[in-house]
């Protein structure tokens, strides 16, 4: 008989310590889609983010374009964070994100950047006439480059400039192309341009001047964790999450004024 209960205790410890290691069961991993620009800030926000919560983030980092595809054409996801909101229109259209889950949580600058050592002479945008090769995000399909077309196009130097251009797949290929010396000049995001020792910021659009850059972030509808999700889609927004993107130089997103019906009441 004493043989039969020291069993039981020994299995009882033994079940004890399994528990005691295993994940909570609320623990949640989700599966962020994120805009390239921030892969940087993402991946130090996501430790911190995991002990405070136990949920785990894992991230695909992809320009905005091809993440919107591959949302449309069925990959999982559980969040999107876009670096324009073109793309997450497309997404709301098509009833694919979770009502009222959608905020803007960040905002960026565009830059002209060049090589460190030996840059190019480029000190305003209509200098990239006189260099070999500009890289650009692709338009169709990455934000950073629908922007510098939009902005190149204001000033009357985007056609003049496709001769000499190289499209690429995402903002970080942009900044490796003038890192690498395979293009003269390339536009970027600010933020993208702080991280790197080997580009120096030849030109900085204003923000006035500039188009709009803002990061909308929205939970997906067929997330198989809505309410963790939800919980991270909305934590963006705090504090301790602005202060890390903001030392990586993004900026908070605008405020919307209200409208005069709104105002009225």
């Amino acid at each position: 008989m004493k043989k039969q209960t020291s069993i039981l205790r020994l299995l009882a410890f033994a079940l004890a310590a399994v528990f005691a290691t295993a994940p909570a069961a609320s623990a949640a991993e989700l599966l962020v889609f994120a805009a390239a620009s921030l892969s940087d800030a993402l991946k130090e926000l996501a430790p911190g983010y995991t002990k405070a919560t136990g949920d785990t983030l894992r991230f695909n980092l992809a320009a905005s374009g091809a993440l919107t595809r591959q949302i449309r054409e069925g990959a999982p996801a559980d969040v999107i964070i876009s670096a324009d909101e073109l793309r997450v229109d497309q997404l709301e259209n098509g009833g694919l994100l979770l009502s009222g889950t959608r905020q803007t949580v960040l905002a960026n600058t565009l830059v002209i950047v060049v090589a460190a050592e030996k840059p190019a002479a480029v000190a305003k945008p209509a200098d990239l006439a006189g260099v070999r090769r500009v890289a650009f995000g692709d338009p169709a399909t990455v934000p950073v480059g629908t922007y510098s077309k939009e902005y190149l196009s204001k000033l009357g130097l985007w056609d003049g400039l496709q001769a000499k251009s190289v499209y690429l797949d995402n903002v970080r290929a942009v900044l490796a192309a003038v890192e690498a010396g395979n293009a003269d000049a390339g536009i970027v995001y600010k933020t993208d341009a702080l991280i790197s020792k080997k580009v120096k910021i030849a030109y900085e659009v204003a923000l006035k001047d500039g188009p709009a850059i803002t990061y909308p972030a929205a939970v997906i509808k067929a997330s198989k964790s809505p309410d963790a999700a939800k919980k991270f889609a909305l934590w963006l927004g705090s504090v301790e999450a602005q202060t890390v993107f903001a030392k990586y130089g993004f900026l908070s997103p605008p405020v919307k004024e209200k409208s005069d019906s709104a105002k009225a009441k």
